[in-house]
């Protein structure tokens, strides 16, 4: 069975106030309890299966029948990359670990040691990169706000507690430990209030971000809880929502039974003059190919909301010029306004997905170099690191070697911000802790960076 690969046609782009909406497939998710099922009706060996259950111990597996039905290109096997994106591999953890974890989880008896050694596999996994829990969580009048995060002075991310899911876990995803059942490491928050009592401390945030998880899992009238209070605090002047529902699950904006509810709030944001982004992710081409993902798209825009694309490198899945050189086309073609090229966080697993800085650099300037000029909006390959986002903008050769010329897109000191600065040429580093800065770089910068690069660096 191969993905659906149709395109929408033209035509006025369906609002809300054209009637209900068309009822299409019912919304199902499948976890690791299901892996038979799916395994059964998909024709997975059983090695496969067993390498899904294995891992999925440890990191979040959760999928839906549209991503099995309408992405997945079961014709290619595990080597799809709408498979690699949603499936748990072999690779993703370290032989010894799996060898552990196939041990204890065939004794009843060793359930005890199979939660331990789960336990000690994802503390060694980094489930909280760049000082999220020490550095981001804000604090007022002496107490910490559960759910929020203030990293940049001008955003504040928003984590609602009941969006802490998603339609489809993403295998590489960096707030996997979100999805675990650890309520000490999930950023949840129980409604708005210690949101709004903190924006009043703070007119420079002007931005907020409504994160998760995925924000649109919930209900529009629980959505409409979290959002319509910032309508009352004039210095919100822009209205973020990161989701991947247009690429797992696009009916959530036509034909689910609260769609048309869920773009007419979209509207009254737009209305009350604050700027709606919705920040989608986007990791393949084929996730803007199906007509549902289409449809989604043309009603999103027509309430006056933005759509961004964005997403990471990821080995296995899209480390390759042409298909971001295709996706970016198709998020254009779409409306969608191509935004970032990530590289793959320090967590997780990273070992698995990471694409070394040398060889993102290279894909990022293939892919980019024949885009039409409405689609270099796109940045990239971006490091979202402890001190801030770091592009790698290419490398330069000079008489003293090879280097790669960095900058800060974004920064915890406002100062930092556009700020160029360059490291010494690796063809293996794949993060920032890899990198050996340059010894001119300015104090500010190696400051910034100290203790999150190599040690004979900092």
């Amino acid at each position: 069975m191969t993905p659906t690969s149709q395109t929408a046609g033209g035509g006025r782009p369906p609002g809300p106030a054209d009637g209900p909406p068309r009822r299409g497939e019912r919304f199902r998710a499948f976890g690791p309890r299901h892996i038979d099922e799916i395994a059964d009706r998909y024709g997975l060996a059983p090695d496969v299966r067993e390498t899904v259950r294995r891992i999925s111990l440890v990191l979040p597996f959760r999928v839906n029948g549209y991503v099995l039905e309408h992405l997945i290109d079961w014709d290619r096997g595990t080597a799809d990359p709408l498979f690699q994106l949603t499936f748990p591999q072999r690779g993703m953890l370290t032989a010894e670990d799996e060898r552990q974890l196939a041990k204890l989880s065939a004794d009843p008896a060793d359930k005890p040691l199979l939660r331990e050694a789960v336990t000690a596999i994802r503390d060694r996994l980094n489930p909280h990169p760049s000082g999220q829990q020490q550095l981001n969580v804000p604090v007022q009048e002496g107490v910490s706000l559960p759910g929020l995060q203030h990293k940049y002075r001008e955003t504040v991310l928003y984590f609602p507690s009941q969006g802490q899911t998603c339609h489809a876990y993403c295998t590489y995803c960096f707030r996997w430990a979100q999805f675990i059942g650890d309520a000490d490491l999930r950023f949840a928050a129980p409604d708005p209030s210690g949101l709004i009592r903190y924006l009043a401390a703070h007119p420079d945030v002007h931005d907020v971000l409504v994160t998760g998880g995925d924000p649109m899992v919930m209900t529009t009238e629980r959505l409409r809880t979290h959002l319509e209070p910032l309508l009352d605090v004039e210095t919100v002047r822009t209205i973020r929502i990161g989701t991947k529902s247009v690429a797992y699950w696009p009916q959530r904006f036509v034909s689910d039974q609260d769609a048309d509810e869920v773009l007419r709030l979209f509207e009254k944001v737009v209305a009350s003059g604050r700027q709606l982004a919705v920040m989608a992710h986007f990791s393949h081409p084929r996730e803007l190919a199906t007509d549902p993902a289409q449809r989604a798209l043309r009603r999103i825009r027509a309430t006056g909301a933005v759509v961004y694309g964005q997403a990471p490198l990821i080995a296995h899945v899209n480390d390759d010029a042409e298909v971001w050189n295709g996706l970016w086309r198709a998020e254009l073609a779409a409306g969608v306004v191509p935004y970032y090229m990530f590289v793959e966080r320090d967590t997780g697993p990273q070992e698995y997905f990471k694409v070394p800085l040398a060889r993102a650099a290279r894909i990022f300037q293939d892919a980019y170099r024949t885009l039409p000029g409405l689609a270099r909006t796109v940045r990239g390959p971006v490091m979202s690191a402890t001190p801030g986002k770091v592009a790698v903008d290419g490398v330069e050769e000079t008489r003293q070697g090879r280097w790669f010329q960095l900058r800060m897109l974004q920064a915890r000191d406002p100062a930092l911000v556009g700020r160029p600065f360059r490291a010494r040429y690796s063809p293996d580093a794949a993060w920032l802790h890899e990198l050996e800065l340059d010894p001119q770089a300015p104090a500010e910068i190696r400051a910034a960076c100290h203790g999150h690069l190599r040690a004979d660096a900092a």
